[in-house]
């Protein structure tokens, strides 16, 4: 089967399905005669195992201990529940202040924040956890410009090495060593913009609130 067979047939997206392939969690055959990857029933009833452990929110990594004998469905499972009743004790706290705001008619500037920040601070001391909106996932606002300025810098690398190459293939057809000089260092100044401008955003990034995590 190719992959938008097995997309329609188990109902997991062709994106799941390599990340699932790329987290070794998948490993389907290769047609000999085109490379194209061969999705047999064998995949089918491994994504549908996927699909039933990510809807109950198993992490990762314990399906990848199911899968490779070191944990059972009961020892996985076992493991999981203990983490979703944690979840629902925190869930719980979460919800019991939420509904005691509910009954608060005050505006958000005559809010008494501090006093309930307190509150939820002696909370956590006891084992509770709220979620944390500014640092979840922290990485997806970072990478894009870390590509951007890693392919400028390379770019801006290459093109220097270019002129020097090039002016060393015919000597005699040079600039003047000053303006060689000049013409390579240019590419060089905008690749040190660039990483102090990365370094600016890294730091805007750090001042600002992340976004929030987009599980997958």
């Amino acid at each position: 089967m190719k992959i938008n067979e097995v997309e329609a047939l188990v109902g997991i997206t062709k994106k799941n399905i390599r990340f699932y392939e790329a987290e070794g969690l998948l490993a389907p055959r290769r047609n000999s005669e085109n490379g194209y990857r061969d999705y047999g029933e064998a995949e089918v009833e491994t994504l549908r195992r996927i699909k039933l452990l990510r809807k109950l929110g198993v992490p990762l990594e314990e399906i990848r201990r199911m899968q490779s004998g070191t944990h059972t469905v009961g020892d996985g499972m076992r493991r999981h529940l203990i983490t979703l009743e944690r979840d629902r004790e925190n869930l719980e706290q979460s919800i019991r202040l939420c509904g005691e705001l509910t009954g608060c008619w005050e505006r958000l500037g005559d809010l008494d924040a501090g006093a309930i920040l307190a509150e939820m601070e002696a909370m956590e001391h006891s084992g509770a956890a709220f979620p944390d909106k500014q640092r979840q996932d922290i990485r997806i606002r970072y990478v894009a410009p870390v590509v951007i300025t890693l392919l400028t810098v390379a770019l801006m690398a290459a093109l220097a090495a270019l002129i020097i190459w090039g002016s060393l293939l015919d000597p005699m057809e040079a600039p003047p060593l000053v303006l060689l000089l000049v013409l390579a260092a240019l590419p060089l100044l905008v690749a040190g913009g660039v990483l102090l401008a990365l370094f600016q955003r890294i730091r805007e990034i750090g001042k600002g609130e992340i976004d929030d995590a987009r599980q997958f």
